[in-house]
């Protein structure tokens, strides 16, 4: 006898997966139409984006060109005291106040003393370069930034982030940024729906159809080069937005509400400032008089029992009562990013921060950051953000040729059509939206974007129905 569930199974057969089709289907004229309106409207952001960082991937090979003098000295069997180079940097720019000292890392390479000098422009400092074996000034350039990029990288690098336009610059790689991984994904998911209704599966999905020809060859190349990129394009989105004005504010407060962000070493000495006030001899970077001040050479031989590795730098003390820092600014893999703080008074360790510390996520960003910017693998990392930009430059360019081959006015009709938003079931289109709402408020130039194009798409709607 057959049960009641023995004839369901048998009457019903499972339902196909029509849902899911059905979704995609409805779907897939919305994300054209969002692919077609970042690719005509923000590509030119982002071709900026990617020629400029082009550009800033071989920044490090010209900054060494250029600044050879100042940053390479005659290798010699000797040196001389740290403090010494120190005060021939002083003496080399009397107006100035030391801040931090990087000592050569390697035999053939200069110290480089760093100085605050008035009317610098934020962020920038001077740097002066020092014979470490002869004690003699080689030049002195301006610094910028912790990276410590020197006038050619610190110009490509402001021309990469704000065009040298400022603040308001900023504005440009924040969009390009927020757009290129919705332009990444939105392409891919084309391009693997485009290949299942070919009856092609994964069959050549990385390389293009060389049978092809016209639109249909460029197109293949399109997705081909784009899949090759993916992964190098959702990196340098998920990266650059992170030091982004606006969402970069954001993901901070969230990396802050979390516990994820990046610990600080407590430079401030507490009970061991009393001696801060009393008569001494000057700081070897300082000013005369102020604290006693072991110098930065026994500060030098306390951080090497410490096991701490060059590359290094040792940041003075900024005021009475504020300690010695010196940190590990090793950021190619394995990163060394050690801190020590040190009293000045006595040389006796006041505080310890080591990476191995830092929380996960602090770690990411702090790797990510670095691998954006070339400096996590060396001349590796340099030659694949190369490449990847490149990649993103030829995408434009083959995305909109393909737009300009089937443009309206050549009789092709209108491949993007309106409305596909109105196909989508509400079970999918309220999730949608309200995943939109979020990513628009913690992605705000992304969100005001997006709101230009719908006002866009409307008014262009609302105009040829009147023509009609």
């Amino acid at each position: 006898m057959t049960s009641t569930t023995d004839v369901h199974s048998v009457a019903d057969p499972p339902r196909p997966p029509r849902r899911r089709r059905a979704n995609w289907a409805a779907l897939r004229p919305l994300v054209i139409r969002l692919h077609f309106y970042a690719g005509i409207l923000i590509a030119p952001f982002l071709l900026v984006a990617a020629a400029t960082g082009l550009l800033y991937a071989a920044s490090f090979q010209i900054e060494n060109v250029v600044y050879r003098h100042e940053l390479t000295a005659p290798v010699s069997q000797t040196a001389v005291p740290l403090s010494e180079q120190v005060a021939a940097a002083r003496r080399a720019l009397p107006e100035g106040k030391v801040t931090a000292v990087r000592p050569a890392a390697e035999p053939g390479l200069t110290t480089r003393v760093l100085l605050d000098v008035p009317n610098l422009p934020e962020s920038t400092q001077m740097a002066v370069f020092v014979d470490p074996g002869t004690g003699q000034v080689r030049g002195t350039l301006e610094s910028y930034g912790s990276s410590g990029a020197l006038p050619v990288r610190a110009w490509i690098s402001d021309l990469h982030r704000r065009l040298h336009l400022g603040e308001p610059g900023r504005i440009y790689s924040e969009l390009a940024a927020s757009w290129l991984w919705v332009v990444a994904l939105g392409g891919l998911s084309l391009w693997l729906s485009r290949r299942r209704r070919a009856g092609r599966g994964l069959r050549g999905l990385f390389t293009p159809d060389r049978a092809a020809t016209g639109s249909r060859r460029t197109l293949s190349w399109h997705g081909s080069v784009g899949l090759w990129a993916l992964l190098g394009l959702l990196f340098l989105s998920a990266t650059g937005l992170t030091w982004s004005k606006y969402a970069g504010e954001n993901i901070d407060e969230l990396r802050t509400r979390f516990g994820w962000a990046t610990p600080s070493i407590n430079t401030d000495l507490g009970e061991h400032a009393g001696h801060a006030g009393h008569a001494g001899h000057a700081t070897s970077g300082g000013q005369a008089g102020a604290t006693p001040d072991v110098g930065v050479d026994q500060i030098m031989r306390a951080a090497a029992a410490w096991r701490l590795s060059g590359p290094l730098e040792v940041v003075l003390p900024a005021e009475p009562g504020s300690a010695y820092v010196v940190k590990e600014i090793r950021k190619t893999f394995p990163t060394r990013l050690d801190q020590i703080a040190f009293d000045p008074a006595t040389g006796r360790v006041v505080g310890e921060l080591r990476f191995a510390d830092y929380p996960l996520a602090a770690k990411l960003t702090r790797w990510g950051i670095d691998a954006h910017m070339g400096l996590l693998f060396g001349l590796a990392n340099q030659i694949v953000l190369a490449a990847i930009a490149a990649g993103l430059i030829t995408l434009i360019a083959l995305g909109y040729r393909m737009w300009w081959r089937r443009r309206p006015t050549r009789g092709f009709g209108r491949p993007y059509p309106r409305g596909g938003w109105r196909g989508l079931h509400w079970g999918l289109l309220v999730p949608l939206a309200l995943l939109t709402s979020v990513i628009g408020y913690y992605v705000p130039l992304m969100g005001i974007s997006l709101a230009a194009f719908l006002v866009i798409d409307v008014l262009l709607g609302l105009r040829a129905r009147s023509a009609r």
